[in-house]
């Protein structure tokens, strides 16, 4: 009987080691697609029941060929924005009305700055109201768009970061200016969807342009509208910053 008992155990064993090998074949499956970018970041860590870890992000040099700007002015507008731990919760996407049509025009936000941003005069419906065609080049690849349907208009401070550097004590009024600002065209930005997708609500800390030649353009835009709307931005975001500006500085050397 010891002998048939015995023996009934061990197809068990095998089932359970031939279990544990797919379920690892699978999470080293899972982790290379999410390394390639074609599963989202945390997809291991949630398929083990674990609470998912941004990976750190490192801050990519400023390559000799980087497009320049004004670093003192730059550090002059840094030096006005506070550094303080940032409120990261309550923000919800419906307390910051957006796309809003433009006063006296049956265009939304949206049209307005697809209009303002492309490279030579659109094409409008029958009516007036939306854009059809148009030429735009991404500033944070170079790409180059022809289909509206392609692109976002970005908010080069996200909405929810406005919301977590000091927008959360904004009025309902004052939040609907900065998600439509056309008056100043660094706020909304004109990006291919993919980019703004992988963009989401990172700062300089965790996101920057894909193409390194805008880094110094980026984030002297990023710094000017956080000043301008007198939001704050934490510990991680100024290092971040005063990195790239760093690199901006011996760039922009004779």
């Amino acid at each position: 009987m010891q002998r048939w008992g015995s023996g009934n155990r061990r197809p068990r064993r095998r089932l359970s080691l031939g279990a544990a090998l797919v379920a690892l074949a699978l999470l080293g499956g899972a982790a290379l697609l999410e390394r390639l970018d074609l599963l989202p970041d945390g997809t291991v860590e949630r398929l083990l029941g674990q609470e998912p870890k941004r990976p750190a992000y490192r801050v990519p040099p400023v390559p000799p060929d980087a497009v320049r700007v004004d670093v003192a002015q730059v550090e002059g507008w840094l030096a006005r924005v506070p550094v303080v731990a940032e409120k990261q919760k309550g923000y919800r996407r419906e307390d910051w009305p957006h796309w809003n049509e433009v006063p006296g025009s049956c265009r939304d936000t949206r049209a307005a700055v697809l209009i303002r941003d492309s490279l030579e005069p659109v094409q409008l419906s029958s009516d007036g109201c939306r854009v059809i065609r148009g030429r735009w080049r991404d500033p944070y690849t170079g790409e180059e768009f022809r289909d509206p349907k392609e692109l976002d208009i970005d908010h080069r401070v996200a909405l929810d970061e406005a919301h977590d550097s000091g927008g959360h004590a904004w009025s309902r009024e004052r939040r609907t200016a900065f998600a439509n600002d056309l008056s100043d065209r660094r706020t909304l930005v004109t990006v291919a969807s993919a980019v703004n997708r992988a963009k989401g609500s990172k700062g300089p800390d965790a996101w920057l342009p894909p193409d390194h030649t805008q880094l110094c353009r980026y984030v002297a835009d990023w710094v000017a509208v956080k000043l301008r709307w007198e939001l704050a931005m934490d510990t991680k975001e100024r290092a971040a910053v005063d990195k790239v500006l760093e690199g901006c500085r011996k760039v922009s050397k004779p």
